[in-house]
């Protein structure tokens, strides 16, 4: 793949620059031709979804995902109904955004039942799902590395996530493979190779020795021990040749110029993705 064809291809995943709100990181990614944008809710949340989605349409950006929808399982009937009702607003943005994807961080337990939990994301999904398909967005369910097991997603292998998706069309739900949550797994390559037709985006950055933050604790491309180019090969021969979202969340960067990140971010990108 040519150096101009992967950069096109290169998307800014707005958590990376925690620091710009929405307008500044459109100005941002238009600056330094970064052609796609992941939008995160709470940042289309300060400026409205009108005003969000012209600022994007203005600027010429396509928009790769919107983050996040999930967050299934609840205590009661009437907290997981919410859940699905919060899910549906997120497909209605996502839809007036220009995306096709809607990335589902599924949610942690409850309660210490996490067999429940997983069945409570499975049951949120299906419920979801003929929603969903009226806007012509797909569920994308990204498995979290296992130590986010507690706070953030009972999902926490690709097995698990294609195994939810598989029960209905690809073009329904599928899959993120975001190298920081699986490049552990030993059976990551079967898994991807499993998930041909049905994987919805790849998140790209690094897990660096020794982890300061549990959170925060992501690098940049390079810096840490994934085998990033070779799982950027892996989903390409599993049919997935669409927007690789730079994904980052580290305090120090948060602290730094966006500018400077961003252009971090090209020469890092060209380098090790």
């Amino acid at each position: 793949m040519t150096d101009e064809k992967l950069m096109s291809r290169l998307s800014l995943n707005q958590i990376t620059t925690e620091q710009w709100n929405l307008e500044e990181a459109v100005e941002g990614c238009v600056r330094h031709d970064v052609p796609w944008i992941s939008v995160w809710r709470h940042k289309m949340k300060e400026i409205g979804l009108n005003k969000s989605k012209q600022l994007i349409k203005d600027a010429g950006l396509q928009v790769s995902s919107v983050c996040r929808g999930g967050m299934f399982p609840a205590a009661t009937a009437k907290e997981r109904a919410e859940r699905i009702d919060d899910n549906k607003r997120a497909v209605e943005e996502a839809a007036e955004l220009g995306t096709d994807t809607l990335v589902l961080v599924c949610g942690p337990s409850a309660d210490k039942n996490i067999d429940s939990a997983r069945e409570q994301v499975a049951e949120g999904i299906d419920q979801l799902v003929p929603f969903a398909k009226d806007y012509g967005v797909k569920l994308a369910i990204e498995p979290l590395h296992p130590m986010f097991a507690a706070d953030r997603s009972v999902i926490n292998t690709m097995n698990q996530a294609t195994t939810i998706a598989e029960k209905y069309d690809p073009s329904e739900v599928g899959v993120i493979v975001d190298v920081y949550h699986v490049w552990w797994d030993p059976n990551l390559y079967v898994e991807i190779e499993r998930a041909k037709g049905r994987i919805l985006g790849f998140h790209v950055s690094d897990w660096k020795v020794p982890m300061d933050d549990m959170f925060k604790g992501r690098f940049m491309m390079g810096d840490g021990v994934i085998e990033i180019n070779r799982m950027r090969k892996a989903v390409e021969a599993a049919g997935y040749h669409g927007p690789i979202e730079v994904e980052i969340i580290n305090q120090s960067i948060w602290d730094r110029d966006g500018d400077d990140v961003v252009q971090e971010i090209k020469q890092s990108f060209a380098k090790h993705v």
